[in-house]
């Protein structure tokens, strides 16, 4: 793979390229956690990670990005109804996997596949395709509001049902931004909020996990030992870290303390081995590439490539707020893994699916005064 092949945004590319990179190495220093427990393989969790997760994702950001943009537009619905069996798929016994009280994998046998990661790119498409030719045309109810929530409907269901309250969540706020970025009305707005909020009860009422949760946001130090355990780690690992850290790969919690070192709590781990400068600079990176794609999004040279980029950013940089937040207890725990980094090849390989997008869309853009990008 060229520079030539990902010159469609150099900034951009190196951005994601230095954010997968860096990703590996902060995903490697908190898999040694994993050596204190006996049933983790650590060695084979890297390799897949690097292999499946960094390697085919290179490759699919590769065909992503040369893939011609009218096929992509022709496509979309396909690739969203694609998307939608194969997530309905973790449903049939055999196939899916459950564990920890929820059923969001498919068993592939030498490893599982979350599908949900793909159901993102599908929505995005399919919004991104079904809003561009109705810009500033969305003003009725009947023909803008209605479709806009049935192509959510599904996948929405679907991840309500596994559960994936987190995932819904953020589905749900990348597609209203992309449907107020066409050129909805200020008055639907006000429905979906108040949708939002009713939506939000009833999960709250129907699963006792997020009541859980919220109560443990509210009073971290009630259940210290339980529901309150992860948050007191992580805020710990992120305090002790200081300025500097304790030094990269030196990080203490991650040893039979931090749950999931190299999955949701990635972050409080290289917090507590780079301090806060570290934090700060990977929180940099991620602002700058969304910044970037958001750039990208405005010079698209039609509106449905400016919406799959505007999508895809604001679910790379709002899936990355969320995570960190939750580990620093601004809001409560959520599940969502860390884009670039958490542990997951299936996550890695469709954030940089998604990046390979937002190259395919900066290709295409509009150029002034022979602008070399």
């Amino acid at each position: 793979m060229t520079m030539k092949t990902v010159s469609g945004d150099r900034m951009f590319f190196m951005l994601a390229l230095s954010l997968s990179l860096a990703g590996l190495a902060i995903y490697s220093s908190a898999a040694l956690g994993l050596l204190a427990r006996e049933t983790s393989s650590v060695s084979r969790d890297i390799l897949f990670q690097a292999g499946f997760g960094l390697g085919f994702g290179l490759l699919a950001l590769s065909a992503a990005r040369a893939a011609p943009l009218a096929y992509v537009k022709r496509f979309a619905p396909l690739v969203y109804v694609l998307a939608i069996l194969l997530t309905a798929l973790v449903f049939v016994p055999g196939i899916g996997f459950h564990s920890g009280g929820a059923t969001r994998w498919l068993d592939l046998g030498f490893t599982t596949v979350q599908p949900a990661e793909f159901l993102k790119i599908g929505v995005v498409l399919a919004l991104a395709r079904w809003l561009a030719p109705r810009a500033r045309k969305l003003g009725s109810v009947k023909t803008g509001l209605i479709p806009f929530v049935a192509i959510l409907a599904a996948p929405s269901a679907l991840l309500i049902a596994q559960p994936n309250t987190s995932t819904t969540i953020l589905l749900l706020a990348a597609g209203a931004l992309m449907y107020f970025a066409a050129g909805a009305p200020w008055r639907d707005f006000g429905i979906l909020a108040l949708a939002a909020v009713l939506l939000f009860a009833a999960v709250l009422l129907l699963r006792p996990y997020t009541l859980e949760r919220a109560k443990t946001f509210l009073n971290p130090s009630e259940n210290a030992l339980g529901s309150g355990y992860q948050i007191q780690q992580s805020l710990l690992a992120v305090g002790s870290g200081g300025l500097l850290g304790r030094g990269f790969g030196q990080g203490v919690e991650k040893f039979n303390y931090l749950p999931e070192p190299s999955g949701d709590s990635v972050f409080a781990v290289f917090a507590e081995e780079t301090g806060f400068v570290g934090a700060a600079l990977l929180l940099s990176l991620f602002v700058a590439l969304a910044a970037r794609g958001i750039v990208i999004a405005g010079d698209s040279r039609d509106l449905f490539g400016g919406l799959v980029a505007l999508g895809f950013s604001v679910i790379i940089i709002l899936q990355t707020f969320i995570n960190i937040c939750a580990m620093i207890g601004i809001i409560p725990l959520t599940g969502l893994p860390l884009p670039f980094i958490s542990h997951g090849g299936t996550a890695l390989l469709s954030v940089l699916l998604m990046c390979g997008f937002i190259l395919n869309v900066a290709a295409h853009r509009r150029t002034q005064a022979g602008a070399v990008y």
